[in-house]
């Protein structure tokens, strides 16, 4: 009796239908290059952004078999692009990219195209810290005299965003409020079986995380997203409940150091 209930048991779990979620912020931009605040300026893929997407992130994804019906990206090209690689390594070019402009990063006001390291100078590297981390705290709104103001404000990519919802800056807390659409609409795509990977930007990433795995703000603070690891969740598809925690592909100790570069201000 008790092997047919060990069996039962086993079987039952055997035939729970699941479905799985990808989550990869895109590769090193110009900008990561520089260590510099890049938010809503459009900056491409830098050369090893492009062999981050091919080194990182593509054997992860082919080593653990995933595969995709459709890929949520923001209209900024460094998520494009790191989206186009991925997909065309995979054999699988013909799959969907949706492009969101909510899904755009996090528009760091009148830091953009500014060193971390000089601001954290000039200012404090606690005040920085909260800019770049705080859950509520929102940079100084991008001003007239910054360099990227006109290339942003007039960039075609952005015809879709209303005029009231242009930001000008945002806080974490107005980043996780601005993605929170698209991913009761990913969701929806998941709970339909199908398969989705969002290749985004770190706060959207982090925003993401708080919505999937309902962590405090407190707690979002701390996390932070490397380039190019894929995050994996598993949900049950009868339940709508996470299967265990988020997992990262790859390897532990390269995630963990990129991990901590991410947290730093840097040079």
């Amino acid at each position: 009796m008790v092997f047919f209930k060990f069996l039962k048991s086993k079987l039952s779990q055997f035939m729970t239908k699941t479905n799985r979620l990808v989550i990869l912020r895109h590769g090193e931009s110009d900008f990561n290059i520089e260590n510099k605040f890049c938010g809503w300026h459009d900056a491409p893929l830098s050369e090893f952004g492009v062999q981050e997407a091919l080194t990182v992130a593509i054997p992860a994804l082919a080593q653990s078999q995933l595969e995709f019906d459709v890929v949520y990206s923001s209209v900024l090209s460094r998520s494009r692009q790191t989206a186009e690689l991925i997909l065309s390594k995979l054999n699988c070019a013909y799959v969907p990219i949706k492009e969101d402009w909510r899904l755009c990063e996090r528009h760091y006001g009148n830091l953009t195209g500014c060193r971390k390291r000089m601001v954290a100078d000039r200012y404090g590297e606690e005040q920085v810290q909260a800019w770049r981390r705080g859950y509520d705290c929102v940079p100084p709104p991008i001003e007239e005299n910054n360099r990227y103001f006109y290339t942003i404000c007039s960039n075609p990519i952005f015809d879709d965003v209303p005029r009231e919802e242009f930001p000008l800056a945002e806080s974490l807390h107005m980043c996780v409020d601005r993605v929170k659409p698209v991913w009761k609409e990913v969701r929806r795509e998941v709970f339909k079986g199908s398969r989705v990977l969002m290749c985004v930007h770190g706060t959207v990433a982090r925003a993401l995380v708080q919505h999937i795995e309902g962590i405090s703000n407190e707690a979002i603070e701390k996390v932070n997203i490397p380039n190019c690891v894929p995050r994996v969740y598993e949900f049950d598809l009868t339940t709508g409940g996470l299967v265990g925690a988020a997992i990262n592909l790859g390897d532990q100790e390269y995630i963990r150091r990129k991990t901590a570069q991410v947290a730093a201000i840097g040079d």
